[in-house]
């Protein structure tokens, strides 16, 4: 009987070994696999970073070339100018006058993305269509239309620090005038851009013309949907402004001087008020550019003398 009980209890712990072994082993691979796949890199870390893709890009005008700059943009194409362009760009290839640029050293640059603006979408785009390729063309014929144009380019560039920077002090003077013009009286103003040979009226349309808006003045030409009309000595002496502001571009001293030989020669100009007070102004071209670019602030606060003497 004792034997029988022997057997039995030996026959017991060799059971309680067998179990406690399997669920050891149980534990151990349990263990081995947690161990594995904690250790083990998954499929999207053993992935190499995908480098982002090369940006070459053209920028065709001075207006342009400076906002890039000012957004720490690299090119690979800038505008051939008489004008300064940021140091930032002293190695980078010239392409040629904003109006005309030489389509084939553009096309051998390979950009991503070659910029123009909307006043010369008209003329430039088919060209540019004609060798191959797709421009963009910014429009900066207001303010806030310039502060689109920033912020889409900060988008695209992944700046958009610099963007909002540079958005926030326009907004910033924009507000500080509306709040100095509130009680005062708007003049009323011509605006006259001139080229070699002719001159234009700049209409509230235009980039000067939305500056003069900004600063409190009143357009003679409000009203109208296009940026330039054909000028009529006739038609704009009947609306005798308080205030004509001449625009010179292309070739702003013979500009002026045309200016000076039209205002002494046609007899009709010395009966605009505007004449009679004294209160015909030359713009400054590095300021007054016929599309937005980065000295908006230093040209309405110009204005402000002109339009508030």
């Amino acid at each position: 009987m004792i034997r029988k009980n022997w057997y039995g209890f030996i026959l017991l712990m060799a059971i309680v070994v067998v179990v406690v072994a399997g669920c050891s082993n149980v534990g151990s691979a349990a263990t081995d696999n947690r161990v594995s796949t904690a250790t083990s890199p998954t499929a999207e870390e053993s992935k190499e970073p995908v480098p982002e893709p090369e940006q070459r890009v053209v920028s065709t005008t001075v207006a342009i070339t400076e906002m890039l700059a000012a957004l720490e943009v690299d090119l690979v194409g800038v505008p051939t100018s008489s004008k300064v362009l940021p140091a930032r760009y002293d190695a980078v290839t010239k392409i040629g006058n904003p109006m005309s640029p030489d389509m084939e050293l553009v096309k051998s640059l390979k950009p991503t993305q070659v910029l123009s603006v909307t006043t010369l979408e008209y003329d430039l785009k088919p060209v540019f269509e004609a060798a191959g390729m797709q421009a963009s063309f910014l429009n900066l014929t207001s303010v806030e239309s310039m502060n689109n144009a920033l912020k889409e380019l900060g988008d695209t560039y992944n700046k958009q620090v610099q963007a909002q920077a540079i958005i926030g002090k326009f907004d910033a003077k924009v507000a500080e005038i509306e709040h100095t013009v509130a009680n005062r009286e708007k003049p009323t103003v011509l605006i006259l851009l001139g080229v070699p040979g002719s001159y234009l009226v700049a209409t509230e349309k235009s980039y000067i013309g939305d500056l003069v808006r900004l600063a409190g003045g009143v357009n003679i030409a409000e009203g109208e949907t296009v940026e330039y009309l054909a000028s009529n000595t006739e038609y704009l002496h009947q609306s005798n402004p308080d205030v004509i502001l001449r625009a010179a571009h292309g070739m702003p001293e013979e500009v002026v001087k045309m200016f000076d030989k039209e205002f002494q020669t046609n007899d009709i100009w010395k009966h605009f008020k505007a004449v009679q007070n004294d209160r015909v102004y030359d713009l400054e071209e590095a300021l007054f550019g016929t599309t937005g670019n980065l000295y908006a602030v230093d040209a309405i606060d110009a204005l402000m003398g002109m339009l508030y003497p």
